[in-house]
């Protein structure tokens, strides 16, 4: 059988549904990211070549110094007027601390083909929550195994251009 773009994305989602990548990507996939974003001024995220990623820039919640996250993401727009940030965490129990920060500092950056965005969060509830949620299950179904994973709600937020 030849190897096509859809049996890469099905081994790939495949193999991050598995509890051992919760534990190896999170200290792996966004140190790889950020070298390469740095490498390349900005230009290629590493794991973008799979899903849509962006670098959010946002200040702790605690220090107040800027932090710098490899994130993937999904576009709501073709112009790049905002986008869903899921705080999977790779399934993992806890909030990622980016959600964190946004939710203390909403103002932060992105970091979008190269180009560096203003942006302003919103973390989503209720029927806009439900709404995104589905979206984003279509966009890349093992959010479906992260949530099935945890006790928490998984966060969502809506960046938009600032």
């Amino acid at each position: 059988m030849p190897v096509t773009a859809a049996r890469v994305v099905k081994a790939v989602q495949r193999i991050s549904s598995a509890p051992a990548f919760a534990r190896i990507a999170p200290h792996v996939v966004p140190a790889l990211d950020r070298a390469v974003h740095r490498l390349t001024r900005g230009k290629v995220l590493l794991s973008a070549q799979l899903l849509p990623g962006v670098v959010l820039t946002v200040r702790g919640a605690k220090s107040g110094l800027p932090r710098r996250t490899p994130l993937a993401c999904m576009p709501e727009a073709d112009g790049g007027e905002s986008w869903l940030l899921i705080g999977s965490n790779f399934g993992r129990t806890g909030h990622p601390a980016w959600t964190a920060n946004l939710l203390a500092h909403p103002d932060a950056e992105v970091s979008w083909k190269g180009e560096d965005i203003p942006v302003r969060a919103q973390l989503l509830a209720g029927e806009e929550r439900a709404a995104a949620w589905k979206a984003l299950l279509a966009f890349w179904p093992p959010y479906a195994t992260y949530q099935a994973r945890v006790e928490r709600e998984i966060r969502i937020f809506r960046i938009v251009r600032r």
